[in-house]
């Protein structure tokens, strides 16, 4: 979506090329990446070698990281409506882990419902590998 400038009524160019909003191997790639360090984090956050603010901030990165690939698939009309639940999802039971004392303990409480939510992703994308594909899609975008 462009803006228009109220001046000269002509849109204003868009920071993200084309090519950045297409990107659907990229973002896919980010996002797994980003869910990796989350649960890296967890784990060091339940030994206290990280930081409640550092596993929030890993949280907020997957958000953005979900948003440019739900774009990345727009762009190439393939919708993503049955995922986008996802980081609110996410939300809740990091909310109640990070409410509590860092332990292994609690960790372990928490951490089969987040791994049951980045399940629930990883399939959902798994789901358009075909649609992908058939919008002219190659490898790198395969999960197995």
């Amino acid at each position: 979506m462009q803006a228009v400038s109220s001046h000269t009524q002509r849109p204003i160019i868009s920071i993200c090329t084309q090519r950045d909003q297409a990107d659907v191997p990229g973002s896919v790639r980010n996002l797994l990446l980003s869910t990796k360090r989350l649960q890296e984090l967890l784990k060091q956050w339940s030994v206290g070698q990280a930081t409640e603010g550092q596993v929030s901030d890993a949280y907020v990165q997957i958000g953005t990281d979900f948003n440019t690939t739900i774009r990345a698939f727009a762009y190439h009309q393939i919708d993503l409506s049955d995922i986008h639940s996802i980081p609110s999802e996410l939300r809740g039971p990091l909310e109640q882990c990070l409410g509590e004392d860092p332990s292994p303990q609690i960790l372990e409480m928490y951490m089969p419902r987040v791994r049951q939510i980045f399940y629930k992703l990883l399939k959902g994308l798994q789901a358009r590998q075909d649609a992908w594909r058939a919008a002219g899609g190659r490898v790198p975008f395969e999960m197995r």
